[in-house]
């Protein structure tokens, strides 16, 4: 940051006070520019309801940063400069009211615009005293003693306006577009007839550069944050956040009851995948699907279930174990082939097959991806968590008592940020 120097005994300019204020300025707008880039941001200017409820909205204060020029106009005795870029930010410390008009004709409504821009502008003028150096004893009034009122203030201030729609049958409403220069900030609508507005009526406007998060959310990279999820659900990007890295492990295959004299094979384990994932935006809602667990199979009823595939949105998913084509209710010694896989990951890895029947012992259940294999026992023994297949089930020591299988286990997704 430039620092004017001045000295004892030497005359104070007004460039000395003037180039001051440009110089912290610009400092201010560069470290602006550091922490928000170059696009606009708006922090606050957030529009509700009046209190109580009326055909008005209320916008509170805030503020705005835009890329700018140092300045477009001379600023005093200092030169315009309309070539040198600077982020520049607009304050409103009183925000503002507007009123709105419902539609006259009944099944239309109307769908106002609230936008906002920075504008600088030179206020507040006085006449001031100027020195006469021919005279010192009769200053003069306004320069060259003319009376004439300058201003006093360059201000970077918070401009807000309210555009009216065409009006049109309700649900086909279009709130106009931003003028140029201008950011949208929210969409009002109003009906025929309505006598108030409430929180139901406005939206934030889809072009909206509401500033998204801030410092006290701002999370030190990878680490900071985790979310497991064993069951289905939806992951909401934190603020401050905008990549997570995901894991995922497919659910595991079931396994089919034995049948007399024919012991069954294992289940396949699911597969995994992780990926790191970009661009996403705080407050996103993204589908989380965990992919179950196969089901058993029963003596003489049923036959086993594949594990299902668990999925981060359309970004990455991992497949679960399969069951075994040849294996039938009647002949279960297969074991499931293929196992899950990976898909779309940065890591893409596959689950483990389960292990065909031999003698009178069931498969061995194969592992998901990472993880560890089941060992059979006379009754299938349910697959290792997370995404492993079940063993399969024995004939006993008789070689002819048929058992029940066992389920896989179910997938996992983790997401880390």
């Amino acid at each position: 940051m430039d620092r004017i120097i001045v000295y004892p005994g030497g005359i104070p300019l007004d460039t000395d006070i003037l180039a001051t204020n440009q110089n912290t300025m610009i400092a201010l707008g560069y470290l602006a520019q550091m922490v928000l880039g170059t696009n606009p941001v708006v922090d606050g200017l957030v529009c509700t309801p009046t209190v109580p409820p009326s055909m008005a909205v209320t916008v509170s204060p805030g503020s705005i940063t835009q890329l700018s020029v140092v300045d477009v106009t001379a600023y005093g005795t200092l030169p315009a400069n309309t070539t040198s870029p600077l982020i520049k930010m607009g304050i409103s410390l009183a925000g503002g009211v507007f009123s709105l008009q419902p539609p006259a004709t009944p099944g239309q409504t109307i769908a106002y615009l609230l936008e906002a821009t920075l504008q600088e502008a030179d206020v507040n003028p006085l006449t001031l005293p100027y020195y006469n150096a021919a005279n010192p004893s009769q200053p003069y009034s306004g320069p060259t003693n003319s009376g004439q009122a300058q201003a006093t203030r360059r201000v970077q201030q918070v401009q807000l306006q309210m555009k009216a729609g065409t009006p049109a049958a309700t649900g086909t409403q279009i709130p106009p577009g931003a003028d140029s220069g201008w950011m949208a900030l929210y969409v009002v609508s109003v009906g025929y007839g309505q006598t108030t507005i409430d929180s139901t009526s406005i939206s934030v406007a889809p072009t909206s550069p509401a500033l998204s998060w801030k410092l006290p959310f701002l999370r030190p990279g990878f680490g900071s944050g985790v979310q497991n999820f064993s069951t289905s659900g939806s992951f909401v990007v934190p603020p401050g956040v905008s990549q997570v890295e995901v894991e995922l492990w497919g659910g595991g295959s079931g396994t089919f009851a034995s049948a007399a004299g024919a012991p069954s094979g294992g289940g396949s384990g699911g597969g995994y995948a992780r990926k790191r994932i970009v661009g996403l935006n705080p407050g996103q809602q993204i589908t989380v699907t965990v992919g179950s667990g196969g089901s058993a199979g029963a003596v003489g009823g049923a036959a086993p279930a594949a594990g299902g595939t668990s999925s981060f949105g359309s970004f990455v998913s991992a497949t679960g174990g399969s069951l075994n084509y040849l294996a039938t209710t009647a002949s279960p010694q297969n074991g499931a082939t293929p196992p899950g896989v990976g898909v779309g990951g940065d890591v893409n890895l596959n689950g483990s097959t389960g292990q065909a029947a031999s003698a009178n012992q069931g498969g061995m259940g194969g592992a998901g991806a990472m993880g560890g294999s089941q060992n059979s026992g006379t009754t299938g023994v349910n697959g290792l968590f997370p995404g492993g297949g079940a063993s399969g089930a024995g004939t006993g020591a008789n070689g002819s008592t048929p058992y029940a299988g066992a389920s896989g286990a179910g997938g996992l997704v983790v997401v880390r940020w």
